[in-house]
């Protein structure tokens, strides 16, 4: 058939084991240790506004113990507090991740594995010892022993363990619904599979590396940002270093505690400290809707996707079409069009075929399996290159059913005539929304079309305002579809997508997103089988169905554990909360600086030049007090901001200079005001302190 279906469960699924949960304040505690194990230089070195920090500390350190005092310790301690808190952001984000492979970790087991050997022999090995290419025989209540694809018969396999969904799915070989997880338990019946991965390189191996963020590699955005707050920090490091000389040259010599204090303060160090922690929260979120993001990269492209390809069948309507009607051609016997499109359905696995063996069975009392005469015939399955099935019998009679022009070009590629009434039928039904496939004969008394079987597809409800979502998010939609153009135009208009694509191949899958991309744009799609595997790899987000074959799970970059192609949408919502909270608390933690200017430099600079003390608008009590404050603040904005880093930003499908104003408003003026308010709040009580006030 055309359009393959592309899930078998329902898109409200039950919570999953790899789902994570919000913050918990709880968390903070249990990932201290983590934090603390982060202080190891090699792992700060990767960041090079903290390991600034973190040199800072050391060196007021030995100053502190050289010379001790109130001031130099306060400063000290908070300084090293500032670089624990850093690591702590980082430890919270990672230790949600390890909960969930926690989770993970108990669906692999030691299972026995039936291995059918060279002579066809079952033989009884250990699973760490199949290896690629590897069959095996899994019967009900088994333990699937490895990752692979399904190449004989049909079972019903519980998947709870992988994607929390209570109800069982649907695995069956020579369809899109082929792949198996290691891990999951047989139902029903009896499989044959053929390992894909080997020990150690499953999918559930995959997923516990991902959800850990052992594999999450640093994205292009995070590796520009870093280089910009590295060079943000060279410049202030250079400001700071020549304030020493400038002193001495004044007369006054400068207190080193206090420039490494200003140093800290001035330097990007809130969001130096989240950025990581922003990075795998994105991630992880996606997790909690059941995907896997292979790369952060992945996700921060779901961000800015510009054209967004969804496949009709099961995203835009219903997966199941179904066969309602027979439209017998002229002079043709209702029935003997209905034994044409039953023989024709034979080799059709899809739900399409099998429905129109049951409209037989039920209007015509046909038999919906194959007699001993057909068993034995030649049964060609649908493929996308000729968009027909059917069957060769022994008496050289040739049946074949499929899309009109396909149908239309073998028939008159055996010299046959197409009635033009047929022709009309096929309009009709595709004019009103429909699938109409023709069905045809050949054999010792020629060629004939017998008639049109038409297919019923119904387009999902609440589907055209989500893709007025998609369309205010800038995002251009189109429908991808095996179906002819006149079905697929009446199709899209209905759902409200922005363009649609008709009578598809995988090369035309893939040339389009080639097309789309070099015009600079950034294009997602989703897919499930072998042959959506080209245009998978060659997406900037290629969102594989975990139903569907190997080839297209490893091909993309993403996989929806639900199988559920509308996640797509969610998809690019989360990589745009992404993007948002970096930039959000980007421009909170540039912003907030200037309250630090407010507060440490008249600190620092009032007894060289007495004028610089109207700059203490805060009126803080005492130099000493006022840095402190600063770098007490410094600190503890970096905590009070670590749920907000994970949760992310609140995005909502706006215009682009909408969003630009109301996160500079909140996050640009707040993060002026906050630290006013904070710093002088703090002075309050650091003043207290003896020697401080």
């Amino acid at each position: 058939m055309q359009d393959r279906p592309t899930t078998d469960r329902h898109p409200d699924h039950a919570a999953s084991p790899v789902q994570a949960g919000f913050f918990d304040p709880r968390h903070l505690v249990t990932s201290l240790p983590g934090a603390v194990r982060k202080l190891d230089p090699r792992h700060l070195a990767r960041n090079p506004v903290m390991f600034v920090v973190f040199v800072g500390s050391v060196v007021t350190t030995l100053y502190a113990i050289a010379d001790p005092s109130v001031f130099s310790w306060v400063v000290t301690c908070w300084l090293w507090f500032t670089v624990l808190f850093a690591n702590l952001a980082e430890s919270v984000a990672e230790g949600r991740g390890k909960a969930q492979a926690a989770g993970l970790r108990k669906i692999k087991q030691d299972t026995t594995a039936h291995r059918i050997g060279s002579g066809g022999a079952i033989e009884s090995v250990a699973a760490t010892d199949l290896s690629i290419g590897d069959r095996v025989v899994v019967t009900a209540g088994e333990v699937i022993p490895g990752d692979g694809d399904v190449v004989e018969g049909i079972a019903s396999v519980d998947e709870s363990a992988i994607t929390g969904e209570s109800a069982p799915v649907v695995r069956e070989s020579g369809g899109d619904r082929s792949a198996v997880t290691g891990g999951t338990v047989v139902l029903s019946d009896r499989i044959v599979v053929e390992i894909t991965a080997a020990p150690g390189h499953t999918f559930v191996d995959r997923m516990i590396s991902l959800v850990e963020g052992a594999q999450r590699k640093k994205t292009p955005n995070e590796i520009a940002l870093n280089i910009l707050l590295a060079s943000l920090t060279i410049v202030f490091l250079l400001a700071v270093v020549a304030i020493g000389p400038m002193g001495q040259y004044a007369g006054v010599e400068q207190d080193p505690i206090k420039l490494i204090a200003l140093l800290v303060c001035l330097i990007p160090t809130t969001i130096g400290a989240l950025l990581s922690a922003i990075g795998i929260a994105g991630m992880d979120r996606l997790v909690q809707r059941n995907v896997l993001a292979m790369s952060g990269r992945a996700v921060e492209a779901a961000g800015d996707i510009d054209t967004l390809l969804m496949d009709k069948t099961g995203t835009i309507t219903f997966g199941n079409r179904r066969a309602t009607a027979l439209y017998p051609a002229p002079g043709v016997d209702p029935e003997d069009l209905a034994e044409g499109a039953r023989l024709s359905s034979l080799a059709d696995g899809t739900p399409e075929g099998r429905s129109i063996i049951e409209l037989c069975a039920a209007e015509f009392g046909m038999p919906d399996q194959p007699s001993d005469v057909e068993r034995d015939s030649e049964f060609v399955p649908f493929t996308a290159q000729t968009r027909m099935s059917g069957l060769d019998l022994a008496s050289g009679e040739r049946v074949r059913k499929g899309a009109s022009d396909a149908v239309l070009q073998w028939v008159r590629e055996l010299r046959g005539s197409y009635p033009v009434e047929v022709t009309d039928t096929v309009t009709e039904i595709a004019a009103a929304g429909g699938t109409p496939l023709v069905v045809a004969t050949s054999g010792p008394a020629g060629v004939r079309v017998l008639g049109v079987v038409r297919l019923s597809d119904v387009v999902k409800p609440g589907i055209a305002e989500r893709f007025a979502q998609l369309r205010a998010m800038g995002i251009r939609t189109v429908m991808v579809t095996g179906d002819n153009p006149l079905t697929a135009k009446a199709i899209a208009a209905e759902a409200g997508v922005d363009d649609f694509l008709a009578e598809a191949t995988p090369e035309d899958k893939l040339d389009l997103i080639r097309r789309e991309q070099s015009g600079g744009r950034l294009v997602a799609m989703t897919g499930d089988g072998t042959n959506d595997a080209p245009a998978l790899a060659q997406a900037d987000v290629g969102v594989a169905m975990n139903t569907g074959t190997s080839a297209a799970k490893e091909a993309g970059n993403m996989v929806d554990l639900d199988s559920d192609p509308t996640k797509l949408i969610e998809i690019v919502e989360v990589g745009k909360q992404l993007l948002i909270t970096r930039g959000a608390l980007t421009t909170f933690s540039l912003a907030n600086d200037l309250a630090k200017y407010f507060a440490i430099l008249p600190a620092l600079f009032s007894a060289i030049y007495p004028q610089l003390d109207t700059l203490n608008i805060m009126r803080l009590a005492t130099p000493q007090s006022a840095i402190v404050s600063a770098v007490v603040f410094n600190a503890l904005v970096i905590v009070a901001l670590i749920p907000l880093a994970l949760r992310g930003v609140r995005y909502r499908p706006v215009a682009a200079q909408a969003l630009l104003g109301r996160n500079l408003l909140v996050y640009g003026l707040g993060g002026v005001i906050t630290p006013f308010v904070g710093i002088w709040l703090i002075d309050l009580v650091v003043r207290l302190i003896p020697g401080m006030g």
